[in-house]
């Protein structure tokens, strides 16, 4: 079953329209899923101009918006958020922030009518974002407040096919410890294994790395591994989620790499991107878990230091598409079924 996806070429001034321009080329994308343009027509342009590429854009019927179509050409649900003359190659501007925001509202209105089965964006930039008026920490929180969802969501990275989940995110390294709690990593496990059932896995091997070196050392190190982690990865297991650790955090991603998990929980959040991006930078993908439906976007963020040049990787750009359609599909599956 393929899905349908909606997808955004992000902000205008970074390399996510010339990543969209590369990845929409690719000879199998239309044979792996439905595709609706939700943007700018000028901006998805420009990004087939950087990319040296090209294929056909149909714009859709304003009565008919959410027609989808068999012909070669890809459906555009066509915006007006940003003008030509306001495109200013990577710059941070109210103007971009505004754009990409706007399309990202148009997407998930979609996928509320049940009319898309996930949203792949081009990267945002937050300051831009920020500039706009967005109040949220992130896009994350954003799309959350958007669908109303109040349930527990995060921010998952994905290489290959190992992710990592995080019990705190966006916080002074000081204060970690104090932040972790019982209920906060079994949510992050919960999530962790939700998310990888959601994109095939039957029974995901999940892996938890300890907060302090050594994961503690018993307890000469620091007591969070004999007072929280541990009492957190057996009520884990009650869930019948087959995870196990506290791992130490220098050594748990070499069993990630070597397949030996699907999955790790990290404490905090340089704990797990080090090693994600020094694994495989030009293929990490950040998926918005926990939320209603599938979205992902590349993890390495709008590079305005090459934006324009036409040589932004595709690489994560493709594996966010990839992993969209695995969980696009089982999404719509689920849907139709229920």
């Amino acid at each position: 079953m393929k899905p349908r996806i909606a997808v955004i070429h992000g902000e205008p001034a970074g390399i996510g329209p010339e990543l969209i321009g590369k990845l929409l080329a690719e000879p199998d994308i239309k044979g792996k899923a439905d595709i609706i343009l939700v943007g700018d027509r000028h901006v998805f342009e420009m990004g087939m101009r950087q990319a040296e590429t090209e294929w056909s854009i149909r714009e859709l019927d304003k009565n008919d918006q959410t027609e989808w179509g068999d012909d070669a050409a890809y459906p555009l649900l066509s915006m007006s958020t940003i003008d030509k003359k306001s495109v200013r190659i990577a710059q941070i501007s109210e103007a971009g922030g505004t754009a990409s925001l706007r399309n990202l509202d148009r997407a998930l209105d979609l996928t509320v009518r049940n009319d898309a089965d996930a949203v792949l964006f081009g990267p945002f930039n937050k300051a831009s974002l920020h500039l706009a008026g967005m109040k949220e920490e992130d896009e994350h929180r954003y799309i959350a407040r958007y669908l109303n969802f109040c349930g527990y969501h995060s921010e998952v990275n994905m290489l290959d096919e190992l992710i990592t989940t995080r019990v705190t995110s966006h916080i002074a390294l000081r204060n970690v410890a104090k932040s972790i709690d019982v209920d906060g990593i079994i949510n992050a496990i919960k999530l962790a294994n939700d998310t990888l059932i959601s994109a095939g896995k039957t029974r995901p091997k999940i892996g938890v790395a300890a907060l302090n070196p050594h994961a503690g050392d018993n307890g000469n190190f620091g007591t969070e591994e004999i007072d929280i982690l541990a009492p957190a990865i057996e009520m884990a297991r009650g869930l019948q989620i087959d995870v196990d650790g506290p791992w130490p955090s220098d050594t748990v991603f070499l069993r990630g790499r070597d397949g030996k998990l699907d999955a790790v929980v990290t404490m905090y959040h340089d704990q797990g991107q080090i090693a994600m991006k020094m694994m495989g930078f030009d293929r990490g993908v950040t998926i918005a878990a926990g939320l209603p439906v599938p979205i992902a976007t590349p993890a390495h963020g709008t590079a305005f230091d090459i934006a324009g040049k036409g040589i932004a990787n595709l690489n994560a750009t493709r594996k966010a598409f990839d992993i969209l359609c695995r969980m696009g599909a089982n999404f719509r599956r689920n849907r139709l079924a229920a």
